[in-house]
C-alpha cells in the first residue's frame, strides 16, 4: 500500500528536525485525500524531504511521530521498541522478588507516542491516548506477551476514557490475552489491590513509589494525614516508617475501602490507622490546628487543560494555606501537583504564596519529580508532569 503524505508549512519542520515528536495542525500545508483517524502517514518538508512516519489523528496535535527519518514502521516496531523500555526498567533494577509493579511505557519517554502500559505481577494494563495506538492494541498485546523476560500473561486494555471523545472509537475496557488471575502486586516489599478494571488510570499510582518511599523516612514517630489517598499508598509506607498514627482522607467511599483493605493486607489488625471517606476540603477546614505533624497532599489535577489553569493555581494555593495554617510546628508537608499545564514555576509560586499568607517559616527539604520509569525525551520536555516539594514548617 502507498504512504499517504503529510506535507508541513514552510519552515514547520524545524521541531521535527529536533526530534519533538508531534507535529500540530496549524503546521500542516496538505493532508491526503481520505485520511482517517489512526492511520499511519508520512510527514514531509515543504521541500518533499522525508522528516518521519506517525499515526495521523483530528484535533489540535495532529501527528504523533513513531520514527524519525525515511525508515518507515517495520513489522517488529513494537517488540523492539517493548525490548527497549523493558531493558530499561532492568538497568533501573526495578524487576525484584519485592517488587513487580512499574510502568513499561510512558508514551513519548519511551519513543511510543500516545500509548502507556504499567506492569503489576504478570499483569501488563494499557492505556491508549491516540487513535493509532488504539488500532494497534493488538498487536502491543501480542508484543507484549512475547516480550523476554517480562513473564506477561494477561493485557487488560483500558481506554474507554483515555481516547479523544470527537475521535468516536467507542472503546472497550476488555482482556486482549488471558484474564482475571488476581490483583495484589508487590511494590518495595508491600503489597497492593489494584483495581485496574475500575479504579483510575491504570489502578495505581506508580509514579509515586520513590516519594512514597521517602515519606518512609519522614514517618518515624509521627501523626500522618494523607489527603486525597485514593489507594492508601502513602499511607502504608507510612505504617511501615513507624508513623505513631496515619489518617486517610479520599472523597471516594470506594477509595477509602481500598485504602483500608491495603492497610490490612500489610498491618492486619494495627489500629493506628484511620480512613474518612470525605470532602478534603472540608476536612482541613474542619480538623484541629497542630493535629498533624506530616501531612501528604497529592490531589487529582487541578488544571487538566489550560483553560482550567487559573482556578487550577487558586486550588493549589489555598490547599497549600490551609495545610500550613493546620500543620503542627517542626511539622514536614509533601505537597504535590500532577497538571502537566502546570509547571514547576507556576507549582511554586501557589505554594510560596500560600506560606506567606500563613505567615509560617518554611524551607524546601526536597524537590520530587516522577521517577525513572517515567522517562523524559530529553526533546519532549512536556513529558516532565508530576512536580513535588517536601517543606520544613516551623
Amino acid at each position: 500500500m502507498e504512504n499517504k503524505i503529510i506535507r508541513l508549512k514552510k519552515g514547520k519542520e524545524e521541531s521535527l528536525l529536533r526530534r519533538h515528536p508531534w507535529v500540530f495542525s496549524g503546521a500542516i500545508a496538505s493532508l491526503p485525500e481520505g485520511i482517517e483517524e489512526g492511520e499511519t502517514a508520512v510527514v514531509v518538508s515543504s521541500a518533499g524531504d522525508v522528516l518521519g512516519t506517525g499515526h495521523f489523528q483530528i484535533g489540535s496535535i495532529a501527528v504523533r511521530i513513531l520514527e524519525f527519518g525515511d525508515s518507515g514502521i517495520s513489522e517488529d516496531f513494537f517488540s523492539r521498541r517493548l525490548q527497549s523500555a523493558f531493558a530499561l526498567r532492568q538497568t533501573l533494577d526495578l524487576i525484584r522478588p519485592d517488587n513487580d509493579c512499574f510502568r513499561l511505557v510512558h508514551g513519548e519517554g519511551d519513543f511510543l507516542p500516545g500509548l502507556v502500559v504499567d506492569i503489576y505481577g504478570d499483569t501488563a494494563v494499557v492505556q491508549a491516548h491516540s487513535p493509532g495506538m488504539h488500532f494497534e492494541r493488538h498487536r502491543i498485546a501480542a508484543a507484549l506477551t512475547e516480550l523476554p523476560g517480562a513473564c506477561i500473561r494477561n493485557v487488560y486494555y483500558k481506554s474507554e476514557t483515555t481516547l479523544p471523545y470527537k475521535a468516536r472509537l467507542d472503546p472497550e475496557n476488555e482482556y486482549l490475552a488471558g484474564s482475571y488471575d488476581g490483583n495484589i502486586a508487590t511494590e518495595n516489599g508491600l503489597q497492593f489491590n489494584i483495581d485496574w478494571m475500575r479504579g483510575q488510570k491504570t489502578g495505581f499510582f506508580v509514579d509515586q513509589r520513590e516519594n512514597r518511599m521517602l515519606l518512609q523516612n519522614y514517618a518515624k514517630g509521627r501523626r500522618v494525614l494523607n489527603m486525597f489517598c485514593y489507594t492508601g499508598g502513602f499511607s502504608v509506607y507510612a505504617m511501615r516508617g513507624g508513623a505513631e498514627k496515619v489518617d486517610s482522607v479520599d472523597s471516594s467511599a470506594k477509595a477509602a475501602a481500598l485504602t483500608d483493605a491495603n492497610i490490612e493486607l500489610n498491618f492486619p489488625g494495627d489500629n493506628r490507622h484511620k480512613t474518612f471517606a470525605t470532602d478534603a476540603f472540608r476536612f482541613l477546614a474542619e480538623m484541629e490546628k497542630d493535629a498533624y505533624d506530616l501531612i501528604v497532599l497529592d490531589p487529582p489535577a487541578f488544571a487538566k487543560h489550560r483553560s482550567a489553569l487559573k482556578n487550577g493555581l487558586i486550588g493549589y494555593r489555598k490547599l497549600n494555606a490551609k495545610a500550613f495554617e493546620k500543620i503542627r510546628p517542626g511539622g514536614v508537608l509533601f505537597t504535590f501537583s500532577c497538571s502537566q499545564v502546570v509547571t514547576k514555576e507556576m507549582f511554586r509560586l501557589a505554594v510560596f504564596s500560600a506560606a506567606a499568607q500563613s505567615r509560617r517559616k518554611v524551607r524546601i527539604l526536597h524537590q520530587l519529580t516522577q521517577p525513572a520509569d517515567h522517562p523524559v525525551d530529553i526533546s519532549h520536555p512536556e513529558g516532565e508532569y508530576l512536580k513535588g516539594l517536601v517543606l520544613y514548617v516551623e
